[in-house]
């Protein structure tokens, strides 16, 4: 076994009940050759995915290949909706594009037509789910969502609850990009925070990749995590929309690996 993973290990053989894993890949729509490379990886681990898609990135090409890959049998492919175009509109402080500086009807608006977008290129795959780019949004945002009927939405587990009505939170707690005082973690670390959440009990535990930003050597270190994840016997890999109509029981507010800066 790989060293910096036991503190990992040693979590889950010590965790009192089975842990619900959820991995979410961010970005499809951005280097669709590395998309392809993670998901092949995934697959061949037999573990479930989900996607969190740009609508205006993701190309015919690229949408052809999901759906062959959505409708095939094994591990479940999962589709939701990135924002609208991965863009920053704050002029100050930290990258949103569905922040505070903007109104509901710009956010209804851009919501509504990622949606369509991405409808128009993978039909009734899309699952009704919203990860805000860069993790974060404003409460605009999560009442917009909540009155076009999503289901759940996904953002960093610092983040404060929304507290919406039938929008249940998916949160992420395991960044394998995170940063601290703009460092990226090492492998380590990140492995040192994973246990704590696990001996924590914080349920459902949320893994995020970035396959754009992950070249051979990133997919091989991350392929360490992912196979204990999948062979683990005290891990239960599972699709984020099995997870949207469990009540919500992960920590917040606060530093977590994970937290987007």
């Amino acid at each position: 076994m790989t060293t910096w993973l036991k503190p990992v290990r040693d979590a889950l053989d010590n965790a009192r009940a089975p842990v619900p894993v959820f991995i979410r890949d961010d970005d499809a729509g951005w280097d669709d050759e590395r998309l392809i490379g993670l998901l092949d990886l995934l697959a061949g681990l037999g573990l479930p995915v989900d996607l969190a898609a740009i609508p205006t990135q993701v190309g015919p090409a690229l949408a052809r290949e999901l759906c062959e890959r959505i409708d095939a049998p094994g591990p479940p492919v999962g589709i939701h909706q990135h924002g609208l175009a991965h863009v920053n509109h704050e002029r100050e402080g930290r990258k949103a594009e569905f922040g505070s500086s903007r109104s509901a009807g710009e956010q209804r608006r851009d919501i509504l037509e990622g949606r369509e977008r991405l409808g128009a290129l993978l039909g009734g795959r899309v699952a009704p789910i919203f990860t805000p780019p860069w993790n974060r949004c404003s409460a605009v945002t999560a009442a917009c969502l909540g009155e076009l009927g999503f289901h759940a939405l996904s953002r960093d587990a610092a983040a404060p609850a929304a507290n919406v009505p039938g929008l249940n939170e998916i949160p992420i707690h395991v960044d394998w990009f995170a940063r601290r005082r703009g460092e990226r973690l090492s492998c380590a670390a990140v492995a040192e925070r994973m246990a704590a959440d696990i001996t924590r009990g914080t349920t459902p535990l949320g893994v995020m990749l970035h396959h754009a930003v992950m070249d051979e050597r990133e997919r091989a270190s991350a392929g360490e995590l992912l196979d204990l994840l999948a062979h683990h016997p005290m891990v239960r890999p599972s699709p984020m929309l099995a997870l949207a109509e469990q009540p919500l029981t992960a920590a917040r507010g606060r530093d977590v690996a994970g937290a987007a800066r």
